[in-house]
């Protein structure tokens, strides 16, 4: 089975010549393979294309795909239209049961998302006319899915949904965020979740001044004091750090005793934590996405990084994501790049202090901390973006600074964008470093302020890695990223300063990141939005332990060598805490 995509916003069929029709070797023959439709867009016969992927490769624009499928999947749940993505299976909502989607950006979890709540009826393919709901039922009679279809063809169901980018809440809401909040308190539960969630300092604030972190915790509220009989939550994690990773998961599975949530997400450890089961999404991104029976989420999490599912026979990656234990147990010997000074910063209701250290050539260094305790104001002091107490710091290095919060306020494409800062973009090198590592090829003539989060953050990692620089400085670049995305950046990273006398610093909260990452940690302690300590570098043991300690939270290695999160109060959480090793312990 074959399946042809026509990504229509990258199709510019009367720039190129129409390349795609003139190279089809069926033209020969007289079957119109390929033919150019009424809107001046490429469209392809899916019974007389033979997958010879010469299309493929000779349009300029990268708008065309052709996949083989697996036999098995003959008929999609839903298809946008002819040449366009397909979704294959859905997620299952369970009652009492946190589920869990795990996959790519791009592959299909919106789309199950809207089926579910009833924002878009299955065309099961058939897009020529519209599929009716007892069809639907037909195609589903007998299985678990069926019930929960039945109630949304009746439109008996009511779902709440916290959206994946909540910088659009201000675009769309007016006023504090006590007034958005008092009015989704469907079920008397605001006030446990506004004292959980921390959000009582900023009730009266207007809402377009919050911060990310702030709007994610009023997203996450607002969609729980819903009283519906499904849940969604597209992402909870980014711009949140531990400490509300876990009180938002905790929020969660107590609602999750007695309605059914599904929940997307790409912080692996808190997804581990948080669902009971696991599906799968996996595919080609804009393409078409499979998603799988239910897992158990360590099988599915462990699957999903082997890139193998043994059930389905089908590997979708081409290698495994293997943490490494070495790293972090012999330091590489580097020469020092750069120190940084003892520094203090004020502000009217917060002091930030920085103890002096170095940061060392070739090596990526992490920053840990929660929110509101200084992480980004000891980036920009660096970037020079601010100035410490006392006056400017001159580092004597070339600093490259890529802020926590972006914004896409530039019409020109992204091509154009990375061009004005390199001159090296034609080269091979910056093709495969940069290019390549971000899946940017395919928005190169899309203009920035049409990206999506994801796609914004991937180009200004690209941005920030473009410029000549002694130091890079990273805020935040796992936010909005997926699984696989955020496996490639950190390889990128390395890559990036090994050998040079180049070095980056990462701050984030996704600890599979920091733990990939990074050699040596700087750790942030103190009160959040009252005052904060820098402390350090610290080696990768030493340091998590003193984070992990001042949070609360133990994690382990699992035999695979992944860290998980620790049940709070489980017997190897009582058991590591009691010993000081918070961090690295391992299962036998």
């Amino acid at each position: 089975m074959r399946i042809a995509v026509v990504h229509k916003d990258r199709c510019h069929s009367r720039k190129c010549g129409t390349e795609c029709i003139l190279y089809c070797p069926r033209v020969r023959t007289g079957d119109e393979t390929v033919i150019i439709g009424e809107d001046g867009k490429a469209v392809i016969s899916e019974e007389l294309c033979v997958g010879c992927g010469i299309c493929v490769k000779k349009c300029p624009f990268e708008a065309i795909d052709i996949v083989s499928l697996p036999e098995e999947l003959e008929q999609p749940t839903h298809r946008y239209g002819m040449n366009g993505f397909a979704l294959y299976g859905l997620p299952i909502p369970v009652e009492g049961k946190v589920t869990g989607i795990l996959g790519a950006n791009g592959i299909g979890k919106s789309t199950a998302v809207k089926i579910l709540s009833g924002q878009l009826t299955p065309n099961l393919g058939v897009f020529d006319r519209e599929a009716g709901w007892e069809e639907i039922l037909k195609e589903y009679a007998g299985t678990e899915l069926f019930e929960y279809l039945l109630t949304i063809s009746e439109k008996k169901l009511k779902v709440a949904v916290k959206p994946q980018y909540i910088d659009y809440i201000p675009r769309i809401f007016s006023g504090t965020p006590g007034d958005l909040l008092t009015s989704t308190d469907e079920r008397g539960k605001l006030s446990e979740y506004i004292e959980a969630l921390a959000l009582s300092p900023i009730l009266d604030h207007d809402i377009a001044t919050l911060s990310g972190g702030e709007l994610q915790r009023v997203a996450v509220a607002a969609c729980l004091a819903r009283d519906a009989d499904f849940y969604f939550l597209d992402e909870i994690t980014p711009f949140l750090d531990i400490y509300q990773r876990m009180a938002a998961a905790q929020l969660i599975r107590e609602l999750a005793a007695s309605r059914p949530i599904v929940i997307v997400e790409h912080d692996l450890a808190i997804l581990d934590m948080l669902a009971d089961t696991v599906h799968v999404a996996y595919g080609k991104p804009a393409v078409f996405g499979v998603i799988t029976q239910p897992k158990g989420v360590r099988v599915g999490i462990n699957q999903y990084l082997e890139g193998y599912l043994p059930e389905e026979n089908v590997r979708f990656r081409e290698y495994p994501v293997v943490f490494e234990k070495r790293a972090h147990e012999k330091q590489a010997e580097r020469a020092t790049l750069l120190e940084f000074p003892k520094m203090d910063k004020s502000y009217d209701r917060f002091h930030l202090s920085i103890d002096s250290g170095d940061i060392r050539a070739g090596e990526v260094l992490g920053l840990v901390g929660a929110n509101g305790i200084g992480k980004s104001t000891f980036a920009r002091l660096l970037a020079g973006v601010e100035e410490p107490d006392g006056g400017p710091v001159d580092l004597e290095a070339r600093v490259s600074y890529k802020p926590q919060y972006l914004k896409a306020a530039s019409s020109d494409t992204v091509e154009f964008f990375l061009r004005q800062i390199t001159r090296v973009f034609d080269s091979s090198m910056y093709q495969h470093d940069i290019i390549e590592p971000l899946s940017l090829a395919p928005i190169l003539q899309s203009p920035i302020d049409t990206l999506s989060g994801g796609e914004l953050q991937r180009v200004a990692i690209a941005a920030c890695l473009s410029r000549d620089a002694d130091l890079y400085i990273l805020d935040e670049p796992s936010a909005h990223l997926d699984v696989e995305q955020r496996v490639r950046i950190t390889r990128m990273f390395k890559h990036h300063v090994d050998g040079r006398d180049a070095a980056i610093l990462v701050i984030d909260h996704d600890i599979y990141l920091i733990d990939m990452i990074s050699e040596r940690i700087l750790v942030f302690d103190g009160e959040p939005g009252i005052r904060g300590e820098a402390t350090g570098p610290f080696d990768m043991r030493t340091g998590m332990n003193r984070f992990l300690s001042r949070l609360g939270v133990t994690f382990r290695r699992d035999r695979t060598g992944r860290p998980r999160i620790n049940k709070p109060g489980s017997y190897l959480d009582r058991d590591q805490k009691a010993s000081g090793e918070y961090y690295y312990y391992t299962e036998s």
